[in-house]
């Protein structure tokens, strides 16, 4: 360093200057916005910083969450401004359980039957479908209670004879897990009194003559399927038509991002929403979830791996999978640790079925998991829920804690005490729907009292499993029930005895939690800086409504990385 006083001062001067010309220089220009929402009250799910009143979007992405004045260093002349009037924002509805295209899909018919009306009554629609649909192979239809079947006086095929003699017929069950069929649908799948019962399904047979009667659980109704539905051209045109009305349903009902959960690749159905991604129409966020067929040997396993697709910048990604451990209480097939109170005579053993058995799970996670693979596992009944959970654990010792897996269960219905706490413990996501009426504890009682008894007073145990620390996460299961989230948000809140806390556990149900199971929550499920804008305006505040009035609330608008995907015709801005 110099010792000369006179640089001494001039090193001063030079200092001086400096630091006047940062202090006057003009602060830096904010980044400048595509589109800004201010006056709102905006819930960002974000536990630093909760509420705001505006947000700014850039590219898709939000450059700033906070105050309406902060809001404007990022408004430029170029920037389209949305005053929201006090109106509520939220994260886009994450539903992690749904099937849009199958619900929509035209190739499975519009014939829909009356629930808990006898089949005999059911023929004079039928027959009019059958003249509707005259340009199919098949007749397809569904809707009925597997009781409105049972105890006709001559077999359930005989009885769709009646309407549909001269072509094959099928009509699905409300739930979809059993199938009545007619007698040329019996012959085109090869079905006689000597074909032995699939893995997961059973093919029910007269007692007295030990022909197949027209009734087909679980699997034994799923195989069937593969026939009308088998893919050529005009299907998956249909397909992909359903596919687009489902979409717009997602974006009106305020959801950004899902989870086919059951995508029928043997059926191209991957193929339909690949087509989507393709050419532009997809609207929302998707993980498909692929079906781990019961039939199918386990060279499958290669297969599904080879189809494995997990790229975060697409919509689009093939990184689930999707297996049925039992069937339902209501027709005696979920897996159940001891028999049921009432028996259909259906199942051999009274104690439900397994599509796949403790062991099979086991030695699927294990290989799959490895690839990226998480695993959606339907899991109703006691014994269903815990050999799942033994699976996933029994995996995870084979493979270790290399693994960041997510697996989870889904709709828990019967579901032993012993078992709540392993899913924190295990780490496993806890799937609940609460939307349809039926799911309300007292109706849940009453519909299958007859079923399971005691039983039945502590199911759907949404609020047990909340409290053991689990991740929770609330679907809707479309169309089994209804797609809107905000019916879904109310029975959370109101479900006498096994109701969430408050509105932020259900909203963070929805949509944070969601984007964690969809591995995308560094990218989605709350308004942060950084994040997508993926988000919805709401006719009202969720958190200032009453909890019976929830379900009556609208979605005004959707974004999808701050692209619109739905208006309605009332908000204007």
């Amino acid at each position: 360093m110099s010792s000369n006083p006179l640089h001494s001062r001039l090193a001063c001067c030079l200092t001086l200057c400096l630091l006047i010309v940062l202090m006057t220089a003009p602060s830096k220009v904010a980044q400048a916005a595509d589109l800004v929402l201010h006056n709102g009250e905006i819930y960002t799910v974000n536990a630093k910083q909760p509420w705001v009143n505006a947000i700014a979007i850039k590219d898709g992405r939000i450059i700033f969450s906070g105050s309406n004045e902060a809001a404007e260093d990022h408004i430029l002349d170029s920037t389209k401004v949305v005053d929201l009037n006090g109106r509520f924002v939220m994260p886009g509805i994450h539903d992690v359980h749904t099937h849009p295209l199958e619900a929509n899909n035209l190739a499975l018919g519009d014939c829909i039957l009356t629930a808990g009306r006898r089949a005999k009554s059911q023929l004079s629609k039928i027959r009019k479908c059958a003249a509707q649909q005259s340009d199919s192979e098949w007749v397809t239809g569904w809707g009925h209670y597997i009781d409105d079947v049972l105890g006709t006086k001559i077999p359930p095929a005989k009885l769709l004879d009646q309407a549909v003699p001269d072509r094959p017929a099928i009509m699905m069950e409300f739930t979809s897990h059993s199938m009545w069929v007619n007698t040329k649908a019996l012959e085109l799948a090869g079905i006689t009194a000597e074909t032995p019962n699939p893995v997961g399904g059973v093919i029910v047979k007269d007692k007295k003559t030990g022909k197949p009667n027209g009734l087909l659980i679980d699997n034994a109704g799923n195989m069937i399927w593969e026939l009308p539905l088998k893919p050529n051209k005009h299907l998956l045109n249909l397909a992909y038509e359903g596919l687009l009305e489902g979409l717009d349903k997602l974006a009106e009902n305020g959801i950004t991002s899902i989870a086919d959960a059951r995508v029928y690749w043997t059926r191209d159905h991957h193929k339909v929403w690949q087509r989507a991604e393709r050419e532009g129409t997809l609207t929302a966020r998707v993980v498909m979830g692929l079906w781990g067929y019961p039939q199918f040997g386990d060279d499958q396993i290669e297969t599904l791996k080879a189809m494995y697709s997990n790229d975060p910048d697409r919509l689009l990604r093939a990184s689930q999978i999707k297996l049925y451990s039992d069937g339902v209480p209501g027709i005696g097939s979920a897996a159940m640790k001891q028999p049921y109170d009432y028996d259909y005579g259906l199942i051999p053993g009274n104690r439900g079925l397994n599509y796949f058995s403790q062991a099979r799970m086991t030695k699927y996670i294990t290989e799959l998991e490895k690839v990226g693979f998480d695993f959606h596992i339907h899991a109703l009944g006691d014994r269903g829920i815990h050999e799942s959970l033994n699976a996933i654990e029994a995996a995870a010792k084979i493979n270790g804690d290399g693994e960041k897996r997510r697996h989870r269960l889904t709709h828990l219905e019967i579901m032993d005490k012993v078992d709540a706490p392993r899913f924190k413990e295990l780490g496993v996501i806890a799937d609940f729907q609460v939307a349809g009426d039926w799911t309300h504890p007292h109706e849940y009682r009453r519909d299958t009292n007859y079923l399971i008894g005691k039983r039945a007073n502590a199911a759907i145990p949404l609020k047990t499993v909340y409290e053991t620390g689990a991740i929770i996460n609330l679907s809707s299961d479309y169309d089994v029930s209804t797609m809107n989230p905000f019916v879904g948000m109310q029975n959370a809140r109101t479900r006498k005895g096994q109701h969430l806390p408050d509105m932020d556990a259900v909203i963070r149900a929805y949509t944070i939690n969601g984007a964690y199971t969809l591995r995308q929550e560094d990218r989605t499920g709350s308004l942060e800086v950084g994040k997508y804008a993926d988000l919805v305006v709401l006719d009202q505040n969720l958190f200032k409504v009453k909890h019976r009035q929830i379900s009556k609330t609208k979605v005004l608008w959707t974004l999808l990385a701050g692209e619109e995907v739905y208006r309605d015709s009332s908000f204007s801005n």
